[in-house]
């Protein structure tokens, strides 16, 4: 097989998986934490072995999705911190995005974060959620991390500092907006301004690096 054919059936692959990740997200959406591996393969119009065999197991398939919302997520979290704006105005605004994604895509989030609380409706087991949503939210404390260090003047311990910050946000943004989703004790607004009280303290007086673009 030459390098064009074995291109090929590389691209072919991709598409495919694309098209894959496309059908789960369609039950995802639908059935949210008791979506099952059986619903996505008649989704995709295949046999189960078939999403086995891009997947490897419904583990693989998990990581697929995650790392798909995750890095969508991501890119919406460091669009908000380049916002227009003074500090407080970007911390707001990161607080607004992780909320609103979550808040518009709640079967999604649930997938991601909760492990289903009954059975698939076919009898099959639910995804290892609690095993697998660990390093999602690892992920995006070291990302946060990276930036706070990159823009943020910390001093001699800066990196420890911002993976700490980094880290301890995400867990915040993650326990504070699991509850609100569930409870809706309050507007976003208000939520997203208690929280951004809560992150002032240090966060208003630490100078920007040189040459950054501020955080």
């Amino acid at each position: 097989m030459d390098t064009g054919q074995r291109e090929d059936q590389r691209t072919a692959s991709e598409r495919r998986r694309h098209e894959l990740l496309e059908a789960a997200e369609r039950v995802v959406l639908r059935d949210g934490p008791e979506a099952s591996m059986n619903a996505i393969a008649a989704e995709a119009g295949i046999t189960k072995p078939i999403l086995y065999r891009h997947f490897g197991d419904k583990s693989g398939l998990y990581r697929a999705l995650a790392r798909r919302h995750t890095d969508a997520l991501l890119a919406t979290l460091r669009a908000a911190l380049d916002s227009p704006g003074d500090r407080r105005d970007r911390v707001e605004a990161t607080l607004h995005a992780y909320l609103s994604a979550i808040e518009a895509r709640p079967q999604v989030y649930r997938f991601l974060m909760h492990p289903a609380e009954t059975p698939a409706a076919d009898g099959e087991k639910g995804f290892d959620v609690g095993r697998q949503s660990i390093p999602v939210l690892r992920r995006m404390g070291e990302d946060l991390g990276d930036v706070i260090a990159e823009r943020l003047d910390l001093g001699p311990d800066g990196p420890l500092v911002a993976r700490v910050w980094g880290h301890g946000i995400v867990g915040m943004m993650y326990a504070a907006g699991d509850w609100w989703l569930g409870e809706r004790p309050c507007s976003r607004d208000e939520l997203v301004r208690i929280l951004a009280d809560l992150l002032w303290g240090r966060l208003a007086a630490v100078e920007d690096r040189a040459g950054s673009q501020g955080f």
